[in-house]
């Protein structure tokens, strides 16, 4: 088998991918179709607006409690409720629409209950996967996860306006709600003795402080979460930095805007695919493909003509996906399996969590300074956060970097022993995949590391 699909040799996951699949496009399909409706309703951006934020407000609000059920119930369970609970919400939002009695705060009420029952099920999801392929494979099975999202983020909305124009917009969001079945048959269908299932968490006071405890004391994560917040915040804003430059820059229709993110999408899953092939995911690659990514985003803000702006795009795209998968795996490979619920849900809530903030943040830049100065002020905030990061973590929490110049030149990062003593750096890095023993090395992201440019 390609190394590229080498987690497709776990036949759990084989089965876990194929419903997920078909699940991913029914999502992408209902939020154009939701959006189109909620345009329809109210002829409105700024309600479009509030039923985004509405979405993702949950995930803000409820992220370190959802990870607390992922780590004390079995995982398989709760993703099976959390299909279900989600798929009665999209039926019942197409069965308002196809009656005629849909108004605005039905979508709005829905949304909010859709985002409550995406915060309980990502970071479910998120650490199942390694219950399913194992440590040896998880960074593969992470990257393939990514090619499954954006194949359907290629596929589901072009599927959802040819559905709409021909259905109608109630139906396209019913079919959602019955995509969600593939997933629950695709669990079902499982075999539980093949899975690589820890302990559950026990029931004890301050779980949830204990994960932010375990996180504040690993300062080599920290350094990798806050790069992250200020890329999901200010850079990751694709769909309101492309609209704005599609319309006030370059002049043009939904047509053109539309095929922004198509390209948008094929680096996106080009970056997810190398992903997959990586055996080994080091910290470097999270800082280096972070700096990629808002420097790339920022050229893009500087590209005279439409061709060119496309052109650029699938680095954004690719530089984006490596970031974040390389993230994803960097924190589920370095916590302990006891711990993985609640640090991922942590994750989740940093890197979805800031979008009510970011997203109106940068909307605004873009109306008082122009379509440009949007992607300019995300990217160079991504930079900025994600330098800053390094400096901080590197100079106060116990990381030393050293400069290496063989056998290639790199940063070597590592617990500043010399410093804190043996026994203060014991204490700031608790056991587990990285120790004092083990430095983790942090380079620039390189053509081998993020693929081929684009010319």
């Amino acid at each position: 088998m390609s190394p590229t699909f080498r987690a497709f040799k776990v036949r759990n996951f084989r089965l876990y991918a194929s419903g997920a699949i078909v699940s991913n496009v029914g999502t992408w399909m209902q939020r154009v179709a939701q959006d189109w409706l909620v345009l329809e309703l109210t002829h409105s951006g700024t309600a479009l607006g509030i039923v985004t934020g509405l979405q993702f407000l949950p995930a803000l609000l409820l992220g370190p409690y959802a990870g607390l059920v992922a780590d004390r119930f079995p995982k398989r369970q709760v993703l099976t409720m959390t299909q279900i609970f989600m798929a009665t919400v999209a039926l019942t939002l197409g069965g308002l629409t196809i009656s005629g009695v849909v108004q605005t705060w039905h979508v709005y009420l829905l949304a909010l209950l859709f985002g409550v029952g995406t915060a309980f099920d990502a970071p479910t999801r998120q650490s199942f996967v390694v219950e399913m392929v194992g440590r040896d494979e998880l960074s593969n099975a992470v990257g393939l996860n990514s090619a499954s999202f954006n194949a359907a983020r290629l596929l589901g909305p072009a599927l959802a306006g040819l559905l709409i124009n021909w259905i109608g917009t109630g139906p396209v969001i019913l079919v959602n709600g019955f995509t969600y079945a593939a997933v629950i048959v695709s669990l079902r269908m499982m075999r539980v003795s093949e899975l690589h299932t820890p302990k559950p968490a026990g029931r004890e006071k301050g779980m949830i402080r204990d994960g932010m405890r375990y996180l504040w004391r690993r300062p080599d994560l920290m350094m990798v979460l806050v790069a992250v917040f200020f890329a999901g915040t200010f850079g990751l804003n694709f769909q309101l930095t492309s609209a704005l430059m599609a319309t006030s820059v370059f002049h043009k229709g939904a047509g053109e805007y539309g095929i922004l993110g198509s390209v948008l999408a094929i680096g996106s899953l080009s970056g997810a695919l190398l992903a997959a092939r990586r055996v080994r995911i080091r910290a470097r690659l999270v800082i280096g493909a972070a700096l990629a990514f808002g420097i790339a985003e920022i050229v893009s803000a500087l590209m005279p003509t439409y061709l060119t702006f496309a052109l650029v795009l699938p680095i954004v795209g690719l530089a984006s996906l490596t970031m974040l998968t390389s993230a994803n795996a960097t924190m589920q490979l370095s916590i302990e399996p006891t711990m993985r619920g609640r640090v991922m849900a942590l994750y989740m809530t940093v890197l979805m969590g800031g979008t009510p903030i970011g997203s109106p943040f940068i909307g605004w830049i873009g109306q008082v300074l122009g379509a440009r100065y949007s992607l300019i002020v995300g990217g160079g905030l991504t930079v900025l956060g994600t330098v800053a990061s390094v400096l901080y973590f590197s100079r106060r929490r116990g990381l030393a970097i050293r400069p290496r110049f063989l056998p290639r030149p790199h940063l070597e990062v590592l617990p500043q022993t010399d410093l804190l003593g043996d026994k203060a750096v014991l204490e700031t890095v608790p056991p587990g995949p990285v120790t004092a023993a083990e430095p983790i090395t942090v380079e620039p992201v390189t053509a081998k590391d993020v693929g081929p440019r684009v010319a």
